[in-house]
């Protein structure tokens, strides 16, 4: 089969290449899925940087999401059938035609999603609706954000606010407030501009900051942290910057704050079937209402991988890149 692969670590648009593979044959209690489309996520790439969490054995090949049709069950497999369409994240290997993943993590999709969308509805969106599930926050509470143009970021945006909850949403530019307006987003805010935390100051009117979400790390941490209100949380979600969080300990002790680290794949890992079966219900049920939005960027063939690499980490970029094998 097709697939995207990497023989040792390094830049993604350097090391990835498509080439032949055997077709994975399921375990048991895995499924082998037939993939339609594969998304392109930043912890993708710092894999293959050989910078993540998780370090796949070498050569191996690369993705963590996908949509398509189960085309094998693996014995033991119960309540899921050949031929069905389904998406699968917190896998290893689907930037290929075949994937296999643990029956567990492979969610069935309603035939009205269209594929653009089931291919990148499990692993982003829920993190973002499990990071709200651990903040555990209120209804009204406050939630300043970073790096909200990214796919996580706007997601949280969006189910936050159907869940009741505010968000002020950082980004970069002008250009970033325009993209996440138009789907809806508002209180976002540029970091270009001088004035930006007297901006989030004014857009909560004074409202306490209950909890803040980092994922650019170094000193973004730290102005996060002066937003805080009184002890609240701040949330390590990634490190976009590849700094560690710079925060000032005055800061910590004065709003008697807590840092957290949240890593969505272990939180889904460990969630039981029902909760997760709740939440991925959620995020249909919203996608398909067009509260929860998910745009696409492009889509690249299997064979133009590095190229695919490239535009995922191009500035400017307003949606999700997929793979075709």
């Amino acid at each position: 089969m097709r697939s995207a692969l990497h023989d040792v670590f390094g830049d993604p648009a350097e090391v990835l290449h498509c080439g032949d593979s055997p077709v994975p044959t399921p375990a048991a209690g895995e499924v082998r899925i037939r993939t339609t489309l594969a998304t392109v996520h930043n912890h993708d790439l710092w894999t293959i940087r050989g910078r993540y969490g998780y370090k796949p054995v070498l050569p191996a090949i690369a993705g963590s999401e996908g949509t398509g049709v189960v085309d094998a069950l693996g014995e033991g497999v119960e309540g899921l059938r050949v031929g069905q369409r389904v998406s699968a994240a917190s896998v290893h290997g689907s930037w290929a035609e075949y994937f296999v993943a643990p029956a567990r993590m492979v969610i069935p999709m309603p035939d009205t999603l269209p594929d653009e969308l089931a291919a990148q509805v499990v692993a982003m969106p829920l993190s973002a609706l499990m990071l709200l599930e651990f903040l555990d926050l209120p209804e009204g509470a406050w939630i300043l954000q970073n790096a909200a143009g990214g796919a996580v970021g706007k997601a949280l945006a969006m189910l936050a606010a159907a869940r009741g909850l505010h968000v002020v949403s950082l980004v970069r530019s002008e250009e970033g407030i325009a993209a996440l307006r138009a789907l809806g987003i508002d209180n976002v805010i540029a970091t270009s501009a001088p004035d930006w935390a007297e901006a989030v100051e004014a857009a909560t009117r004074g409202a306490p900051i209950a909890a803040a979400v980092d994922s650019v790390g170094g000193s973004a941490s730290g102005a996060l942290l002066r937003q805080l209100g009184e002890g609240g949380t701040l949330v390590s979600f990634g490190a976009l910057s590849g700094e560690s969080m710079h925060i000032g300990s005055g800061d910590m002790i004065f709003k008697r704050a807590t840092v957290k680290g949240f890593w969505g794949s272990k939180t889904s890992a460990e969630m039981p079937v029902a909760d997760k079966r709740r939440l991925v219900a959620e995020l249909l049920a919203r996608a398909a209402s067009g509260e929860l939005r998910l745009p696409v960027e492009g889509i690249f063939d299997l064979g133009d991988v590095t190229a695919a690499a490239a535009a995922s980490v191009c500035p400017g970029r307003h949606g999700k890149i997929l793979l075709r094998p």
